[in-house]
């Protein structure tokens, strides 16, 4: 049994009419992988709270008029201005088989290391999310990574360095596991490397300054020196 559940209503309404039935506080979805698809609506609230929990890891247990199916988050459509949902498309799962979902990557312990309470150092995270395969109720909510013994600017964290959760592994199996997932700065280096390029930049502009008569400082002329 899913974590997530969401009870939705068969519908008739499709292409413009939908804008009628978004009026009414509803979103249309689909579910696709049975025979046929099946096309439904939910009350928006209700589908926004299970949406933003379940993310597209989670498993969600729908209600569709009676009839229980168990899906995944294929796709959400938001509008682009007012960043409403417009429509969902859920994925038909079962229990028993092995399904893939994108799953969240979050750095974990990073205020407890060396790197962060000594030297201060700042980390940037460059891969957010990955797909796994597993059963459904083994699906995780998100992927740990554990930064608490980082020390050296030089530091980095890599896929190598998550510990997936039993029975849960990465989709892609060409995936470089020595692929940078969070690296290291230092915020007070990089000022100063900026301090020092803005100088630099000043120093090139008074430089090509021109005199009163129109030439460079340097390109003077001799009468001019000697007055």
């Amino acid at each position: 049994m899913a974590e997530y559940k969401l009870a939705l209503k068969k519908r008739e309404l499709v292409g413009k009419k939908l804008k009628n039935l978004r009026a009414e506080g509803l979103i249309p979805s689909v579910v696709y992988g049975g025979k046929e698809p099946v096309l439904l609506s939910s009350e928006y609230v209700a589908t926004q709270k299970v949406l933003e929990g379940a993310g597209y890891h989670s498993p969600i247990d729908l209600d569709m008029d009676g009839k229980k199916q168990m899906v995944i988050v294929k796709d959400v459509q938001v509008d682009p201005v007012s960043r409403k949902i417009l429509n969902v498309e859920f994925q038909a799962i079962s229990a028993k088989e092995t399904v893939v979902a994108t799953t969240p990557v979050v750095v974990v312990g990073y205020e407890e290391s060396e790197a962060s309470k000594t030297y201060h150092f700042a980390m940037t995270q460059s891969i957010e999310e990955l797909d796994v395969k597993a059963k459904p109720a083994d699906l995780p909510k998100e992927l740990e990574i554990d930064a608490s013994g980082m020390k050296e600017v030089e530091d980095k964290l890599t896929i190598a360095d998550i510990k997936l959760p039993e029975g849960v592994v990465l989709a892609d199996k060409e995936l470089d596991a020595e692929q940078v997932v969070a690296s290291l700065y230092d915020p007070a280096a990089e000022a100063e490397k900026r301090e020092a390029e803005a100088a630099e930049e000043t120093e090139v502009e008074a430089a090509d300054v021109p005199a009163d008569n129109g030439s460079k400082p340097e390109e003077a002329s001799e009468e001019e020196k000697a007055e």
